[in-house]
């Protein structure tokens, strides 16, 4: 063969050898993109880069980070309210993000190092090819993120640990990993079957949690529009004091005026020397009610609900108090209205952008964890004229709040004592926090040394020789130093009352240790093994919550609802000063809870909530070495009786 011929077969060969690496390059490509039926996510990172302060410990040098997540639906039906998991895992700090917002409510700067859900904002949804044309702006949306990471080796490109669609109903596969790249599909799940029965709409079902908020445009201009915000408080046993609300502000927006509410802080130069004033130069600034990018927003006091200029709004002016419905239901909501001008290029009567990043906070109260606005349905109001016909806002989202103890301190505690036992176990040491610095000193480690019960009676300060006499007498070690007091408002007394062959009761002692009183007061027991025996609680008004199978709810009767404040004793130079106090006692009955052993235990509760807030319990209960009692019925009811009078005087 000559050698031209063997050059053209090498360069045949050549040719097919291409031919087939592109092939491959072909099958690759659709192995996960174009094969996807779903939503298919791809994450790209970038090489890192090392800026300021620079370190000597690797492990603290921050490296800028950027990166691109894709979110692409290729499937049949429309993705509403996309989420997505990125699991940072460098100590990242997201400085910069587009097209997307924190899901739980956060702004920027966030640390972002244990992972964070991202919600598309403001292209909350995603269509489908079909019903768009292949229009990516529709179907697709890109997130483009900027931040700071630490201790990465920057010659190589640091990826997330997880990365993956949240929604409910969608199932991913394993995810294709490549150098800087992370590419999967999510497919609806042929198994999913929701918790309640959802009616097909156009928006999001709205959503439940502990506290839910709706922003709804009620009158809509130009330039302006009107909006309701309604607050709900949906936890049977769930408080809020003194709200305070904020949110951010995406596109220029300022708050011009409101009813059934206030905004604290007005910050007139934003508006006056910022892009407002530029674009309203013929609107009177004076009077605005706030320019802040992020106002802070509070309830108005109930002597302005009939006010004809800041009031005449349903459900507003209550001084920020949200009772749960289980205690009175007109008192679970707050609302109030405001008038929103916008900025170009926003300038049009059917575009407008709900606010961001809401936050809700309480005095004395759980904290709440918000996610970001949902488009839902919009709300349906009855007519104002009395008829059968319903008006309906314009447009509605839906904010969902869940309680979330992050600072895991507590603002009340509960004592356990018991016929049986001679002793009381009092709360626990430091169960609300000690301060700082405490004289004399004490230890803030040790449990607290048994008492007794009427010791419970007396503040702390007072407690410390009835105390020592105590243990002297029962022969209890004493630490040195002594354990420190609680330090809580208010602390609760669950006292077993008596134990017979057909029923128990108990008897609750709720007080109040600051010096102001409490209004509208509310405890609530969780008592797993007895709950079932609950038959009746005399001194408050009380019942079962429905839908919760273990907890028994409890308040103050009518004209009893206010929980007074601690106060002089008789001879202030002499006595100690008494705290405010309400009791009562409980009956169970053991029809229905065979088995239960009231000396070993099963009668104390295990968790207690007071205004909305779970309780420190102790570490133990008493013991219980005594015999069983055999009592008649009317001997307990005689029990009752007396204790119910005895009450009212100790």
């Amino acid at each position: 063969m000559t050698s031209g011929g063997v050059n053209i077969i090498c360069l045949a060969f050549l040719v097919y050898f291409l031919v087939w690496v592109e092939a491959q390059g072909t099958v690759s490509r659709v192995t996960v993109k174009d094969k996807c039926n779903g939503v298919y996510l791809n994450y790209q990172g970038q090489t890192p880069k090392i800026t300021y302060p620079l370190t000597t410990n690797p492990k603290d040098q921050p490296y800028v980070f950027n990166s691109t997540a894709t979110v692409l639906n290729t499937g049949k039906e429309e993705v509403k309210g996309w989420q997505i998991y990125v699991g940072f895992q460098h100590g990242e700090v997201l400085v910069g993000v587009s097209n997307a917002v924190l899901e739980d409510g956060s702004s920027l700067p966030a640390n972002v190092s244990n992972g964070t859900v991202l919600s598309g904002f403001p292209q909350t949804d995603l269509k489908t090819a079909i019903e768009t044309a292949g229009d990516l702006n529709q179907i697709q949306v890109q997130i483009q993120m900027s931040g700071v990471e630490f201790g990465v080796d920057e010659k190589q490109i640091p990826m997330p640990s997880h990365f993956n669609l949240t929604n409910e109903g969608y199932t991913c596969n394993t995810p294709n990993v490549t150098v800087g790249q992370i590419e999967l599909c999510c497919q609806k799940d042929p198994k999913f079957v929701p918790n309640d029965t959802i009616e097909e709409t156009k928006f999001l079902a709205r959503q439940k949690g502990d506290l839910t908020m709706t922003y709804d445009i009620m009158q809509s201009f130009e330039s302006n529009y009107n909006a309701l915000v309604t607050i709900s408080n949906d936890n049977p046993i769930g408080r809020l004091d003194n709200w305070n609300l904020s949110w951010d502000w995406q596109y220029g927006e300022f708050i011009y005026a409101m009813k059934g509410a206030v905004a604290l802080d007005q910050s007139l130069s934003d508006c006056l020397n910022g892009a407002a004033g530029n674009y309203y130069q013929q609107l009177d600034l004076s009077n605005v009610m706030s320019c802040k990018k992020t106002p802070t927003i509070a309830d108005l006091p109930p002597q302005l609900a009939n006010d004809t200029n800041v009031g005449k709004i349903n459900f507003c002016c209550r001084n920020g108090t949200l009772l749960p419905s289980t205690m009175d239901p007109s008192k679970s909501k707050s609302a109030f209205t405001l008038q929103v001008y916008k900025l170009p290029p926003y300038l049009n009567r059917t575009l407008y952008n709900p606010p961001i990043n809401w936050k809700i906070q309480g005095v004395l109260n759980s904290d709440y964890q918000c996610g970001q606005p949902r488009r839902v349905n919009p709300s349906t109001f009855p007519d104002p004229s009395g008829t059968q016909r319903e008006t309906s806002a314009i447009a509605t989202w839906q904010v969902v709040c869940n309680i979330t103890n992050k600072n895991g301190k507590n603002n009340c505690c509960v004592s356990f004592s018991a016929f049986y036992n001679e002793s009381a176990i009092p709360c626990q040491t430091c169960a609300c926090g000690c301060p700082t610095t405490i004289s004399p000193t004490c230890s803030r480690t040790k449990d607290a040394l048994l008492l007794p019960s009427y010791s419970l009676l007396v503040p702390f300060e007072n407690r410390t020789k009835p105390t020592l006499a105590w243990a002297e007498l029962k022969h209890f070690s004493v630490p040195q130093p002594l354990p420190c007091g609680d330090y809580c408002g208010v602390s609760i007394n669950w006292h077993i009352n008596t134990d017979f062959t057909k029923g128990w009761s108990a008897r609750i002692t709720v007080f109040n240790w600051e010096d102001t009183s409490l209004a509208d007061w509310f405890t609530a027991v969780e008592i797993d093994k007895a709950f079932l025996g609950y038959e009746n609680v005399y001194s408050f008004d009380g019942g079962k919550i429905p839908g919760l199978n273990n907890t028994i709810f409890m308040q103050g009767k009518k004209d009893f609802t206010y929980l007074s404040g601690e106060s002089n004793g008789t001879n202030p130079a002499r006595d100690p000063r008494v705290p405010g106090k309400q009791q009562s006692v409980i009956s169970f009955t053991k029809k229905y809870t065979p088995g239960i052993n009231i000396l070993a235990g099963d009668g104390f509760p295990t968790k207690v909530f007071f205004n909305g807030e779970e309780c420190s319990l102790p570490h133990t209960i008493p013991s219980g070495t005594g015999h069983m009692v055999s009592w008649s019925m009317p001997t307990l009811l005689l029990t009752v009786m007396f204790v119910f009078l005895f009450e009212q005087f100790w």
